[in-house]
């Protein structure tokens, strides 16, 4: 299955407490919380380069299925990280003081759920 497309946020699930336990600004939050942030995923065999765009702000980070790479986090900061392929429809990886973030395609929706502490963020974006 291919990742590539465009994606909306629909809905997010415990973004603000989320936020808080990652360190963001409490005015980074608020201006956050509502904004519908657009994914782009490319996908060339193992190699991904995704973009989200939320307002202003890009981040955009590649890797390589199976094999190190530096992504940059929701508060700015970088991290190493390997993220593993499971079956053909999910990506999996631990991140620096997560538990883990997983994505999940199913048809044309994209689940991304990550997990801190007993906090999990979960965000649900559709293909556009």
């Amino acid at each position: 299955m291919s990742f590539n497309g465009k994606y909306q946020l629909q809905t997010q699930e415990n973004f603000e407490p989320f936020m808080r336990a990652l360190g963001l600004p409490e005015d980074e939050i608020q201006k956050g919380k509502d904004l519908k942030s657009i994914s782009e995923i490319v996908q060339d065999g193992k190699k991904f380069t995704v973009t989200v765009t939320t307002g202003s702000k890009v981040v955009k980070n590649e890797f390589t299925i199976g094999e190190e790479s530096e992504i940059e986090l929701l508060n700015g900061e970088k991290a190493k990280v390997v993220v593993q392929m499971e079956g053909n429809n999910k990506l999996v990886t631990q991140v620096k003081g997560m538990k883990s973030s997983v994505t999940e395609l199913n048809g044309d929706t994209i689940t991304n759920t990550m997990t801190l502490g007993d906090i999990v963020y979960k965000r649900v974006s559709k293909r556009i």
